[in-house]
């Protein structure tokens, strides 16, 4: 799952479905702010194994996905979604979609105004844009502390934080060059009770440790597990991952 500056993370289908369900799970309410409605062609960006485009079909409308995993598409497909492997820096889609929906995936593009730029591209005229990704202070304590292992460790090499999690203002900025009118964007701190942050590193940052032999990738994930206890657990909760999620609905100008 790899292309230039999109996410490099490397995906496994069945530790996402162990360990990482809650990503879904937990986006419902973007699929409501979406508001699929019966007869409309809705393109999932980042559909993963098909979930939230399997519910958005049930609510009538007509869903294609697309995801940059192999695997997740062919996990979707087997689930009953039409899907294809394909980067949203590199769509071909003109006018084809009522709505461009997306879950837990902008945040791996570093190329944001391009991204925009192709999900525009796709909307038939007067369609809508729903997302939910992660926005500023994802994830802080986490990447801080993979950070601070990196910079103990000068043998890992530079730390790659290729995460983009911007504030609402700058994604407003971006969306409104593109001809999108902004009618719903807001910060949403979640915290997230995981299973444990070994599996949850194991999942989100494999690219991140993708040049380390097996020794350092062990050595890193527990270095930050340890990192983390002050943080991010506590006998009564477990482990809680400090996410914060942007949610944001806009329509195309016009």
């Amino acid at each position: 799952m790899k292309h230039n500056k999109a996410q490099t993370n490397t995906w496994h289908a069945e530790n996402y479905r162990k360990h990482a369900r809650f990503v879904s799970e937990l986006a419902m309410p973007a699929v409501d702010l979406l508001a699929p409605k019966s007869g409309e062609k809705i393109l999932d960006l980042g559909c993963g194994e098909g979930t939230l485009g399997l519910e958005i079909v049930r609510r009538g409308s007509e869903v294609f996905g697309v995801d940059l995993s192999e695997k997740m598409v062919a996990k979707a497909r087997a689930n009953g979604l039409e899907a294809e492997v394909m980067s949203v820096t590199n769509m071909p889609f003109r006018a084809e979609f009522d709505a461009v929906f997306s879950n837990a995936m902008l945040h791996w593009v570093r190329e944001p105004e391009l991204a925009v730029a192709n999900i525009v591209r796709a909307l038939k005229p007067g369609g809508r844009f729903v997302a939910e990704f992660g926005g500023a202070g994802n994830v802080h304590h986490i990447v801080e502390a993979m950070r601070t292992v990196f910079t103990r460790h000068p043998e890992f090499g530079i730390f790659d934080d290729f995460w983009y999690f911007p504030t609402p203002e700058a994604y407003t900025e971006i969306l409104e060059r593109h001809d999108l009118s902004v009618t719903y964007i807001e910060l949403i701190p979640r915290p997230t009770p995981i299973d444990d942050i070994a599996h949850w590193l194991a999942i989100f940052t494999n690219g991140v440790t993708k040049h380390l032999d097996e020794a350092q990738t062990a050595m890193f994930r527990q270095e930050v597990r340890e990192e983390l206890k002050s943080t991010n657990y506590t006998e009564d909760e477990g482990w809680v991952a400090d996410y914060v999620r942007l949610r944001v609905r806009a329509i195309m100008k016009g």
